[in-house]
């Protein structure tokens, strides 16, 4: 399964943004960007990390690679689909 790294959004082009918001709660990080026909485009963030493992001999100063292993991506938790967006 290939990764989308770009992505348009149609729908807003040409609205007027009314406000924005940034949440960074315990269990839910996203922005958000409310329009003035009162419709939003919200971004769940979903923090993770990837580590790639190397096991390796240092001789002299030098690092000599013995092996690579697969790499290991933390656990995601389900998309957030419920908006979050606060009354101000």
């Amino acid at each position: 399964m290939k990764t989308e790294t770009h992505q348009n959004f149609p729908e807003v082009k040409g609205k007027i943004v009314d406000k924005m918001e940034l949440t960074v709660e315990a269990d839910f990080f996203g922005i958000s960007i409310r329009f003035q026909d009162k419709t939003s485009l919200t971004f769940s963030i979903e923090p993770c990390a990837f580590t790639f493992p190397i096991y390796s001999e240092w001789i002299e100063g030098e690092e000599k690679i013995l092996k690579e292993y697969p790499p290991i991506k933390s656990v995601v938790g389900e998309v957030v689909t419920e908006t979050r967006l606060k009354e101000s």
